[in-house]
């Protein structure tokens, strides 16, 4: 992107993370406009960090933002014409967009966030912890703003967000591989009965993060290569899948969801102990866990073929994820601690040494498997950026970055989901910070290599795209 994107208004980023630290500099780079009409605010204080940012008129207040502050706070930095960046957890989304279309300004967020005291309340039904239950909300709540209301796109982060830009271009790969020569679809409508047309069963997002540091995990430490309180969090909601009309057995620890589309069904138990199958070019196959996210809501919802009120084709989504080794015994030992976090937290920076972030979207069907997405190395991610940051967190901040754009340009289009986006338009953007992206075609299923050491009778042998082959806990 060689030439700068104008832009009069102001910008509040609220939250700066290991996705806020790399959202920064790419709105440095690529926005025309003086850093003095951007400001961040954030529960820690990392003034010592911001210093060569601040000193070019970036302001910045170290302020955790709660119920009774919230509107003193965004008041005094926003206005009409202006944007929201939310990249904080445990601050209400829905509240945060109520208040940007009283006030006139544009939204966008990684994840649709409550306020804290949710995910972990045990006074509170799965539905209600859920990620669906959440949705459902915003929804209902943007409803009520009326034609023509200030842009406020919700969850357009890597997964959710990039993963389903993702997800329409491998579809429009397997209907070319098939002879399906439809053209790019124009509408919700036609995008799911192409998918339903090439014969698609299964949407993962396939996730194999292989980074690896100089240091090791130590005990009573957590270590990712993103937030830990975003990880933890959603790893203890009830996993969650859209559930696709090919299914032939409902779990036996499964839910179903009350109101809305009942597009998705969640499982009584947390993700963060719920492992699934899947495949990586690179990484190969996979055992990674089921963690609940917002794409494993709105892709089904979005690939519904509906006739006569009834829902014929759906396809089953959900998160398939192998974080880095040191995330996953990190995952280990919150089990362990009755899913008590580690009071030490660690974000992976100029400490990895070597590997990759492969993410994509995994496509199965009739056609067997294809995935696409990136693979982002951390030495592009260096380069791209410099060595404070690792594969992941660019992965998440160059679709905010596409994301931000896309609102300025189109200001009055109320809540949009990453669904209602020209994919093309945000892969162009992010492509630069992508590493390879690339398509891929397997043979691999659920079932390869199954039955070699103990018998299986509960698997479905006869289809292997049933999610009872998937999951493995």
């Amino acid at each position: 992107m060689a030439k700068k994107f104008p832009f009069g208004g102001r910008i509040l980023m609220i939250g700066y993370g290991s996705v806020g630290r790399c959202t920064l500099p790419l709105i440095d780079r690529h926005f025309d406009m003086p850093l003095s009409q951007m400001a961040i605010v954030e529960a820690d204080d990392n003034s010592a960090d911001l210093k060569p940012y601040t000193e070019r008129g970036l302001r910045y207040e170290a302020k955790p933002i709660v119920p009774q502050n919230m509107e003193a706070v965004l008041g005094k930095y926003l206005g009409r014409g202006d944007l929201l960046i939310n990249l904080s957890v445990e601050v209400s989304s829905i509240d945060l967009m109520n208040w940007c279309q009283k006030a006139g300004a544009l939204y966008i967020d990684t994840c649709i966030e409550p306020w804290a005291g949710t995910y972990d309340n045990p006074k509170l039904s799965p539905h209600e912890r859920s990620n669906y239950h959440l949705r459902y909300l915003a929804i209902e709540n943007a409803k009520k703003w009326g034609k023509g209301a200030r842009s406020a796109l919700v969850t357009h982060g890597a997964n959710p967000g990039l993963i389903t830009h993702f997800a329409k271009q491998a579809l429009l790969e397997v209907a070319q591989r098939r002879g399906l020569n439809t053209g790019k679809p124009k509408s919700r409508e036609e995008w799911a009965r192409l998918m339903m047309q090439t014969g698609t069963k299964v949407v993962h997002v396939a996730e194999h993060d292989t980074q690896i540091a100089s240091r090791p995990k130590r005990p009573g430490e957590f270590v990712n290569t993103w937030s830990v309180p975003g990880f933890v969090g959603e790893g203890l909601q009830p996993a969650e899948l859209g559930w696709g009309t090919h299914e032939k057995q409902f779990p036996k620890d499964g839910g179903e969801h009350p109101i809305g589309s009942k597009c998705s069904i969640y499982l009584n138990r947390p993700g963060c102990i719920t492992q699934v199958r899947s495949w990586t070019p690179l990484g190969g196959p996979l055992i990674g866990f089921l963690i609940t996210h917002g794409e494993a809501i709105s892709i089904p919802d979005y690939f519904t073929v509906e006739e006569g009120g009834k829902a014929v084709f759906r396809p089953t989504c959900h998160y398939a994820y192998h974080p880095c080794n040191d995330a996953v015994l990190s995952v280990r030992e919150v089990q362990t601690n009755g899913f008590e976090m580690q009071k030490k937290q660690r974000i992976l920076g100029e400490e990895i040494v070597e590997g990759i972030d492969e993410l994509g979207a995994l496509l199965m069907g009739d056609f067997g498997a294809y995935w696409y997405g990136s693979q982002l190395s951390i030495e592009e991610a260096r380069r791209l950026l410099g060595p404070q940051f690792n594969a992941t967190s660019i992965q998440v901040a160059a679709p905010v970055l596409a994301g931000a754009m896309w609102l300025i340009e189109n200001p009055d289009r109320g809540m949009v989901e990453p669904e209602g986006l020209d994919h093309d338009y945000v892969l162009d953007i992010c492509r630069p910070y992508l590493g390879p992206v690339v398509g891929v075609h397997s043979d691999w299923t659920p079932l390869k290599d199954r039955g070699k050491f103990m018998p299986e009778p509960e698997l479905d042998w006869n289809d292997p795209w049933q999610f009872r082959n998937f999951r493995v806990t």
